[in-house]
């Protein structure tokens, strides 16, 4: 390939790591070389912050990862939230009021720099066992929310996706990952791109020195951003279609193969 990046920046669920949530040896591998050739790999992650201790040994010399899809920059080493870009309390209040009476049956968790909170019959994942909040939902935002999560029983991905952005139009940013039946509310103008470039303009870095590796839509203003826009071949059809570059499966450890290729 032609050139080289200054950094790799790289979604983990489904481009990353492989599709049972694991970091392949290759990977890892990988990753160590092409930090150790000055080209470092940074994780921005739709994840929360705490999801993300797992892999600290992994992160690249930097030591942080762009989570919440672009609320928060998290020191994973030291396990604490640098930066967080949150909702305005009003706007979301509102936003919650009418997505409460526009989906009868709607229920909301939050992610805030201090960890989860959730309304008490919200579905959590149950690999998933976290200490977290449980209250109404003025309880569990008591402080500042970078993302607002919501689900409706029963409802399917799509079609609850449309509905939901049809009450929340342009106040926030709706982000879709891959999880089922889930709404990912970020602060209007929050999205893994903005996290992206605020830390590479931090670390004096151009969009055009940046490649970025993705596979769902909440990973295309990232891929519209960077100079290079990588889509796993296992890609949301949205995302192979606005990539500039498709690379193997996940399962084929298609951005170490990107890596590898650097070193």
């Amino acid at each position: 390939m032609a050139g080289r990046p200054r950094v790799v920046a790289t979604d983990l669920d489904g481009t990353l790591l492989r599709s049972d949530g694991s970091l392949s040896v290759r990977t890892r591998d990988a990753i160590a070389a092409a930090e150790d050739a000055g080209i470092p790999t940074l994780f921005v992650t739709a994840r929360p912050p705490r999801w993300l201790d797992e892999l600290g040994d992994a992160v690249s010399g930097h030591g942080v990862a762009i989570c919440g899809n672009g609320a928060f920059v998290y020191d994973v080493a030291a396990r604490e939230v640098v930066t967080s870009r949150g909702h305005d309390a009003a706007l979301m209040a509102e936003v919650v009021a009418d997505l409460r009476t526009a989906l009868p049956g709607i229920l909301f968790a939050v992610e805030r720099a201090d960890g989860m909170g959730r309304e008490s019959d919200y579905a959590y994942a149950a690999e998933h066992h976290d200490d977290h909040t449980v209250g109404s939902f003025e309880e569990i935002s008591a402080t500042p929310v970078g993302k607002l999560l919501a689900r409706v029983p029963g409802a399917t991905s799509e079609a609850f996706l449309h509905d939901v952005a049809a009450v929340v139009g342009d106040r926030v940013e709706l982000g879709y990952s891959g999880a089922i039946g889930l709404a990912e509310m970020t602060a209007r103008g929050v999205t893994k791109a903005s996290g992206l470039a605020a830390w590479c303009d931090e670390h004096g870095i151009d969009a055009s020195q940046v490649w970025a590796c993705g596979d769902m839509p909440n990973d295309l203003p990232m891929l519209a951003w960077a100079g290079r826009g990588f889509a796993v071949a296992n890609a949301h059809p949205d995302v192979l279609a606005a990539a500039t570059d498709v690379l193997a499966s996940n399962d084929d450890d298609g951005v170490a193969q990107l890596l590898e290729s650097l070193v």
